[in-house]
């Protein structure tokens, strides 16, 4: 029987990876990875505030993130950088001001390992509520932004043609990826979320035949990392969260062979584990 602590980790590593699926495929068309790492970077900043104002983590998580990308938006428009400085300057300035602002908090106690890589196993039914609430809203906005928002990621001058705010999607975009690291950093920590959510979309790309269906085959991806990667952490005794991403790195390989050859692999641990038995 499973105990409570890794039947709640079940529960929000699911919730996460039923937001990052759908929203990690506008990553992938977009071609966003090293936004999602500057967010998730800035992260820690967020966290270290967080604690020296006595508010949320997750609120301030997601106040860092949704002023990063304001700031990467006004720089952007300021031009004399391209994007890829901009984003890189962000990125690990927020991250070492974070680490730095932690090392001046003596008077706090902070597990940075637990941060850096997740601790899901450790979540609790209050932070489960915040997942799955965050979760819906995200969904809720997302899908009545879709068209929009999909619009815009294909041909940002049909858009704006169109009249659809091209614009003002990208900065709805980033506060919804925003809300999206706030709320899983407790699970994968600062420098595993953004693989939480490129690795399912990319994984579900090689099979879906419309972007509605590749954000359901890559909801079910992520949800397929999280059990299994949570099974093998408590199989093995290895790390909840980077066994998260690991299983969901497996997958994404297992998505490249040929179907045949996933079969034949399917059949050889079936026969080994009867076998066993």
């Amino acid at each position: 029987m499973l105990d409570d602590f890794f039947i709640r980790a079940l529960a929000a590593g699911i919730g996460v990876a039923l937001v990052a699926g759908p929203l990690g495929c506008f990553i992938v068309w977009r071609r966003l990875a090293y936004f999602g790492d500057t967010l998730s970077h800035s992260a820690l900043l967020g966290v270290a505030l967080a604690l020296l104002f006595e508010v949320h983590t997750t609120l301030g998580v997601f106040a860092v993130a949704t002023i990063v990308s304001l700031a990467l938006l006004v720089l952007q428009r300021r031009g004399g950088l391209s994007s890829d400085a901009i984003l890189g300057l962000l990125s690990h300035s927020t991250l070492a001001i974070g680490l730095v602002c932690l090392a001046f908090m003596t008077w706090v106690r902070v597990d940075l390992m637990g941060f850096l890589f997740g601790d899901i196993l450790a979540v609790s039914v209050a932070e489960i509520a915040v997942i799955y609430a965050g979760g819906a809203a995200v969904l809720g906005v997302l899908a009545w932004v879709w068209r929009r928002l999909f619009a815009a990621t294909v041909s940002r001058e049909l858009a704006q043609a169109e009249g659809l705010a091209p614009g003002r999607m990208e900065f709805l975009f980033m506060l919804l990826m925003a809300m999206v690291i706030a709320i899983a950093l407790k699970l994968v920590g600062v420098l595993l979320i953004t693989a939480l959510l490129i690795i399912p979309a990319a994984t579900a790309r090689r099979f879906a035949q419309g972007p509605e269906q590749m954000a359901v085959l890559a909801a079910l991806a992520g949800v397929a990392a999280v059990v299994g990667g949570l099974f093998g952490s408590l199989e093995w005794d290895t790390p909840s969260g980077p066994s998260i991403v690991v299983t969901a790195f497996a997958l994404f390989v297992a998505s490249l062979l040929p179907l045949h050859r996933l079969l034949g692999i399917w059949n050889s641990l079936t026969r080994s584990a009867s076998h066993d038995d």
